[in-house]
């Protein structure tokens, strides 16, 4: 069984969510005998075509960009000739660009869809989108839905339940670095022998504002991994509070955060607005036993972070909720510590790649069928 995954972005040049899942999926179903391949969009245009740990990306050029939507020309005419020597097209939404794409190229393969998220901030841009999104999303032939919690609180996937089943998301612990006691103690050296944990992109809809806000005046530690368009903003932000109680390290490699993931005391996650629609770094968090701290903002965060069971929901953006639920873990270490057991546990039974690789097999077989 052939199949070819699409999506805007891939490995090597972004490491964002989506782009982790497919990177797993590939992965994970390689091992029941599917080859699977990427097809995505590049800056980069003199290597076009690359391998990426064992598996075939092929890249074309971008040309533009609108509402962070890329556009390429090439991608045409290269999905195209891909699609024909695929059994099974699998798309990764939301991109626009790419339901132009299945229309002009007249795809006839068997074909699914991960609904990753709605689109929840360009809502001008959503209303002259609308019709070709329920054009694609009607024309293929299943949509996975990423949680329950998901599927029950989006509109757009309120229309399409007959078509969509749930698939949640899930992690090979075999790609993450192995443990670098070395690494670890580097790191311990430099960092507070006991602290928070933030991993992630610093976009608009991570909540991190809230965060700072919620640290002020306390004595707890917070870490902040990663970069992104609001890192600036972040930065002056906690010099304007006074804090010296949060350090940013910035984007780092696999290595780094396996060694940060491990030595944390939880993962505070305070993303406050619906685009974010599960949170990988949650699982990872699971993956790692870490007790979890995140926001009921009705999407997959908190299917895989259960209030009182793997960790605390709070209501998104409200600052002394967010550290009263860090104050709780912090004063109670055996309760922080019997959350990361339960969310490891959780993770071992739901959330590993085999469990997610098999469901999809079982669907790609149901569509060949069909």
């Amino acid at each position: 069984m052939k199949v070819l995954h699409f999506y805007r972005t891939y490995y090597p040049d972004s490491f964002g969510g989506v782009e982790q899942v497919i990177r797993q999926l590939v992965t994970a179903t390689a091992q029941q005998g599917v080859t699977a391949e990427v097809l995505t969009l590049t800056r980069d245009k003199q290597r076009l075509d690359i391998e990426f740990e064992g598996h075939k990306v092929h890249r074309a050029p971008l040309n533009f960009e609108i509402a962070s939507t890329g556009f390429s020309w090439g991608a045409f005419a290269k999905f195209k000739q891909l699609a024909a020597q695929a059994d099974i097209i699998h798309y990764h939404f939301p991109w626009p660009f790419m339901d132009m794409a299945h229309f002009l190229c007249r795809i006839k393969k068997p074909s699914v869809v991960t609904y990753h998220s709605d689109i929840v901030r360009q809502k001008r841009l959503l209303k002259i989108y609308q019709p070709l999104q329920n054009s694609f999303l009607k024309r293929v032939d299943k949509i996975v839905a990423t949680s329950p919690n998901y599927m029950a609180s989006s509109e757009t996937l309120q229309a399409f339940r007959d078509k969509t089943e749930v698939i949640t998301y899930g992690l090979e612990r075999s790609i993450y670095p192995k443990h670098d006691s070395a690494l670890c103690a580097a790191w311990q050296a430099k960092l507070p022998p006991k602290f928070f944990l933030f991993v992630g992109m610093l976009r608009y809809y991570k909540g991190l504002h809230v965060l700072l806000e919620a640290v002020a005046g306390s004595d707890l530690p917070v870490i902040i991994l990663g970069d992104g368009p609001e890192e600036q903003a972040l930065k002056v932000q906690a010099r304007h509070l006074g804090l010296q109680n949060v350090q940013f390290v910035g984007a780092l490699s696999d290595a780094d955060k396996a060694a940060l993931l491990t030595l944390c005391y939880g993962l505070v996650f305070p993303s406050h607005l619906r685009s974010e629609a599960f949170g990988i770094t949650l699982l990872e968090a699971a993956m790692y036993g870490k007790p979890m701290i995140s926001c009921e903002i009705g999407t997959g965060t908190s299917f895989v972070n259960r209030d009182g069971e793997t960790g605390l929901l709070v209501p998104p953006s409200q600052p002394a909720a967010l550290r009263k639920a860090m104050q709780i873990l912090w004063d109670q270490p055996e309760l922080a510590l019997q959350y990361g057991k339960n969310a490891q546990q959780r993770f071992e039974a739901l959330f590993t790649a085999q469990v997610m690789a098999q469901k999809y097999v079982a669907l790609y077989q149901t569509l060949l069928k069909a």
